[in-house]
């Protein structure tokens, strides 16, 4: 039975940390968080629920994951958000690899709660993500703030039943924050590894982001909340073009 240490990133979450960190409590041999300074009650929590807390300065999503599994006991490890937690089929499903570590590393689909709604259409289900893996075998990749975990050629991969429960977003104004905040971000760092976009892409790349999450993936399902969430990811692919062209403009 291989432990596994559950690692999680945290910069003010007092809301989320302690709902996430008794989520994992059953089924981890370490739990460890990194934090970027956190100024509210974040380390009081994690510590009152005996979690190791350690602390570094933030310089990235990917680069703040990959510190975080380097302050893991176990090379198997679960990695979470602080605004995640697992529910209790995928509890069950982490035990029964834990008596049987059949692959190298393992999906689950992250079911994503917007504003006390849970959406199960458009690009938000099934998000499916590897969360459970031998670190040895890979490392966080990606364009920030969308990184991901890349594993090694010729690892096995499999997947795990449950639900990875996201708890996004409280208001609509969290939500709009956010995907500006991360429109900002994706621009940067496409614009650091030289991406470059055309003014067409103001115009295309929206259209086809609503048109593809709101019919294509059915987001219409999920009722005022999905078509909410398709207009918003439109609009932040619109914003992400537009700050990429503007870095480009103001270089020359």
């Amino acid at each position: 039975m291989p432990p596994i240490s559950v690692v999680i990133i945290t910069y003010n979450e007092e809301k989320n940390i302690g709902r996430c960190i008794r989520s994992v409590q059953s089924i981890a041999d370490d739990i460890v968080v990194l934090d970027s300074f956190s100024e509210d009650s974040t380390e009081a929590i994690c510590k009152e629920l005996g979690a190791r807390f350690v602390q570094h300065k933030f310089d990235g999503h990917i680069e703040q994951k990959n510190r975080a599994i380097g302050c893991a006991m176990y090379p198997i490890v679960l990695s979470l958000d602080a605004d995640e937690a697992i529910d209790e089929e995928l509890k069950k499903a982490i035990m029964a690899v834990k008596n049987n570590w059949e692959y190298d590393a393992y999906f689950v689909n992250r079911l994503t709660n917007y504003c006390g709604k849970w959406i199960w259409h458009g690009h938000w289900y099934p998000d499916r993500k590897l969360r459970l893996w031998d670190s040895r075998k890979g490392k966080w990749g990606g364009l920030n703030p969308h990184d991901k975990f890349e594993m090694q050629e010729g690892v096995s991969v499999g997947y795990l039943n449950g639900h990875l429960l996201h708890y996004s977003f409280y208001t609509f104004e969290d939500f709009k924050k956010q995907m500006c905040k991360f429109a900002s971000i994706s621009a940067r760092a496409a614009y650091k590894q030289g991406k470059r976009a055309g003014s067409w892409n103001l115009l295309l790349n929206p259209v086809a982001k609503f048109f593809t999450g709101y019919f294509l993936k059915r987001g219409f399902l999920d009722g005022s909340a999905g078509f909410t969430i398709a207009r918003y990811n439109a609009y932040a692919t619109y914003l992400k073009y537009k700050e990429l062209l503007e870095l480009y403009r103001n270089e020359k």
